[in-house]
């Protein structure tokens, strides 16, 4: 099977799009899928968080030259929508009639699409609508992110394949002695759409006594300067830390220094970042942005609501934890994730997927 995976990007700096779309390819041409991989950026070619394999074909050029190169595949997999290169791969499939399958990436969410929604309605009546409606299959990665494309009534089926996750080399056990500070990690892109503030607003309403809050990872459109603002606001300048952006080599180290994880985002498709904290042992604080239901039901976390009252709530149960505690959980939270997002498996579910979307086409031909 030939399959050409297109995305925004390949570097590390585009976030968790990037992580899980490259592991993906990965996965698959270890099952010996012929993978073709193209970005817009050309970052493809020279990408570091893609590995070596003669399955894995890395691409350059425009979208025409990499299709040239890599020879016609038997699907195309596009990542994400209303950019311009969804658009041109939209109309290449068309051209070629090679069967479309669209990852959303969360894009269609509804706290996604109220973000510049002007411009949003416009590209969906005049372009995005019709290309979606032509894709063969529409994939989600999570039960939530499935039920909310099925409201937009396109008659198109959506099949559930999570993202998998990284699994560390060694997990960190107890994380704190006693006299040391206690940490809370936040990585992530600092982004409006992550919930930061209210982060912020309900750290200083309860103020964990003996824990800091660590800020991890790349501004977006000055965001950082706006929460540093707050932080100065609200008096928290002494327990709240901003680390900057934090490479692959370096995650591991910023994962095993924390107790806790605490995401408090307003929207995700499925939160990479969520996965990566269980998979190094870390319990998560998240909302319900993310679909991330089992924490609680696994004993690794708290999904709390999206608001100031509900960040608040969770923070103060979690900090309220003592170090052995925080660690069980994270034991089960890295047993959980270990079991159902391994990357083989989720190669696994995504081959059923491509197999499905040909079926029709092979009965033919």
């Amino acid at each position: 099977m030939k399959v050409l995976v297109t995305a925004a990007s390949f570097l590390q700096s585009y976030g968790g799009p990037a992580f899980s779309v490259s592991r993906l390819a990965c996965a698959l041409a270890a099952r010996e899928v012929r993978v073709g991989l193209w970005a817009p950026d050309g970052s493809a070619v020279s990408s570091p968080i893609l590995s070596d394999n003669r399955s894995l074909v890395r691409l350059g050029g425009d979208l025409r030259t990499a299709l040239s190169t890599f020879g016609e595949p038997d699907i195309f997999h596009d990542n994400g929508v209303w950019r311009p290169f969804n658009f041109a791969v939209a109309r290449l499939a068309d051209k070629t009639n090679i069967p479309r399958i669209v990852t959303t990436r969360g894009m269609l969410e509804p706290w996604a699409m109220q973000h510049r929604q002007l411009k949003k309605k416009l590209a969906w009546t005049l372009f995005q609508r019709r290309d979606l409606l032509r894709a063969r299959c529409l994939h989600a990665t999570a039960g939530s992110e499935a039920q909310t494309l099925m409201t937009y009534g396109l008659g198109v089926p959506v099949r559930i394949v999570p993202n998998g996750v990284d699994q560390p080399a060694a997990n960190h056990a107890v994380r704190s002695s006693k006299g040391l500070e206690r940490k809370a990690l936040f990585l992530s892109r600092l982004h409006s759409k992550k919930g930061l503030p209210m982060l912020v607003e309900a750290w200083a309403r309860c103020r964990p006594k003996g824990w800091v809050l660590e800020i991890a990872g790349p501004d977006e459109e000055g965001h950082r300067a706006e929460v540093e603002h707050l932080v100065r606001a609200s008096g928290l300048g002494d327990v709240v830390r901003f680390l900057g952006p934090v490479d692959s080599a370096h995650r591991s180290a910023v994962y095993g220094s924390a107790e806790l994880f605490v995401l408090p985002t307003h929207s995700e498709n499925f939160g990479m970042v969520i996965g990566e904290a269980l998979a190094h042992g870390v319990p998560v604080l998240t909302t319900k942005g993310a679909p991330w239901p089992t924490l609680g039901d696994r004993g690794c976390g708290w999904w709390v609501d999206t608001t100031v009252d509900g960040i608040e709530e969770g923070l103060r149960q979690a900090t309220a934890c003592d170090p052995a505690a925080l660690a069980l959980m994270g034991t089960r939270g890295s047993d959980f994730v270990q079991q159902e997002f391994g990357w083989t498996r989720v190669a696994e579910q995504m081959l059923d997927v491509y197999e499905e979307v040909l079926t029709p086409r092979k009965s033919t031909a």
